[in-house]
């Protein structure tokens, strides 16, 4: 990379930061302009909190030795907290947002101070010079805990930083942390979307899809299934209970849906609405099958786990139908939901309502049956049944399973008194 100037690194970062280029990319090309434009950065890490389900924050880590250039670490909520608290409570950058400063500087001279544990890795790794610093956003511009940007500058120059260096890097460092906080943002908008909304109706929005009675016709397998029992355990388990019971069945549905290539748009308390794109219907069929196969499994080993621990257990209902559905928002001006409706989820609702008198953990409509290319022997006919709002009986389908699965007809017994 040819000589830059300061001005030159900033601008590449706000169009960066204006491009959507990724946090890791965004770093590395940081670093690899402050060291064409003399400043001898050689070691980097950044870190942030993110609004996600899953992840607390996100660990940014440069090295032009390292593959790839880096790695990046995304922290759990739960998992992670623990291990890591310690390790940021000796932290420079705990002492940053205790004391209130914006800056921390440390020579790694042998005599140097050894006041933060890390001082002594870098030191060990050949590295003569440390700064750690800080960008803290106004109450308004932050999003969640996400309210500051976290960064450490490491060089192995035999002099360290020289004084141009530090006041190249100070009056950067807003600017990065702008261009890493508008890339963050994009980010996290995409996954909450996701989310919150399903994983195709997410992007949809986050495309434009947005205004009031926007729908589209399309055909689906659609997915409706619920939890056998459920009133009954609402009523009677340990109200602190519930919430992680429900967790548990929900995490053995979704993933299944998800991996067999469906959308999960909703849930109703224990139920769950998802489609599986039905312009290749044969090949939609076949994903929704496989969807069920691996609920069926997780469901099975989820009540083996909890019943271990002494603990209820339950299984889900799945109704499925293929047909045509409008897809898209629905609502108020100021209150949306993209969702589905039409007949056919009115039909599959109806059909996952009807497996607990049909004593079947699984049905599926024939019209769904009809686009199979060829029946597998383990879809049988279980007959005709009324179903309530549709005139004419339907003629249900059931999935007999190629391998046994435990029995859950002991589940009365198991739930609480």
């Amino acid at each position: 990379m040819q000589d830059l100037s300061l001005r030159e690194v900033n601008d590449w970062v706000t169009q960066a930061g204006l491009n959507g280029t990724s946090e890791p990319e965004l770093l590395a090309g940081f670093c690899q302009r402050l060291g064409a434009a003399g400043v001898p950065v050689a070691r980097a890490n950044v870190a942030m909190e993110t609004l996600h389900p899953v992840h607390e924050g996100r660990l940014f880590f440069w090295d032009p030795e390292a593959p790839a250039g880096g790695e990046v670490i995304e922290v759990s909520h739960v998992e992670d907290r623990g291990a890591l608290h310690g390790q940021w409570l000796r932290s420079p950058f705990h002492h940053l947002h205790v004391s209130g400063e914006r800056m921390l500087r440390r020579r790694l001279s042998p005599a140097g101070p050894e006041d933060f544990d890390v001082l002594a890795d870098l030191r060990g790794e050949g590295y003569t010079d440390y700064l750690v610093q800080l960008q803290r956003f106004a109450p308004a511009g932050a999003i969640g805990e996400m309210d500051c940007v976290n960064a450490s500058w490491a060089t192995r120059s035999p002099t360290g930083f020289s004084d141009r260096d530090i006041e190249a890097l100070t009056a950067l460092f807003p600017g990065f942390a702008l261009a890493l906080k508008s890339v963050s943002l994009q980010r996290i908008a995409a996954t909450l979307l996701e989310t919150y909304l399903g994983r195709d109706a997410g992007r949809r929005v986050l495309q434009g899809r947005i205004e009031r009675g926007e729908t589209e016709h399309v055909r689906a397998v659609i997915w409706f299934s619920d939890l056998r029992s459920f009133t009954r355990l609402t009523d009677t388990a340990p109200p602190d209970h519930i919430i992680p019971f429900l967790n548990g069945y929900a995490e053995a549905v979704i993933s299944s849906i998800h991996e067999a290539g469906g959308d999960v748009l909703k849930l109703i308390g224990d139920g769950t609405l998802a489609i599986f794109d039905a312009r290749d219907e044969a090949a939609a069929c076949r994903r929704a099958l496989d969807a069920v196969s691996r609920a069926r499994r997780r469901v099975a080993e989820l009540n083996r786990t909890r019943r271990s621990d002494g603990l209820f257990a339950t299984e889900a209902y799945v109704g499925l139908h293929l047909g045509e559905v409008f897809y898209g928002n629905i609502g108020s001006t100021d209150r949306l939901d993209f969702t589905v409706i039409g007949p056919a989820v009115n039909m599959a609702s109806r059909i996952s309502a009807m497996c607990r008198s049909a004593e079947r953990d699984v049905l599926i409509s024939a019209d769904f049956v009809r686009h199979l290319a060829d029946l597998p022997p383990e879809v049988v006919s279980v007959g005709r049944y009324a179903l309530r709002g549709f005139d004419r009986p339907q003629e249900l389908f059931t999935i007999v399973p190629e391998e046994p699965i435990e029995s859950n007809s002991s589940l009365p017994s198991a739930l609480p008194a």
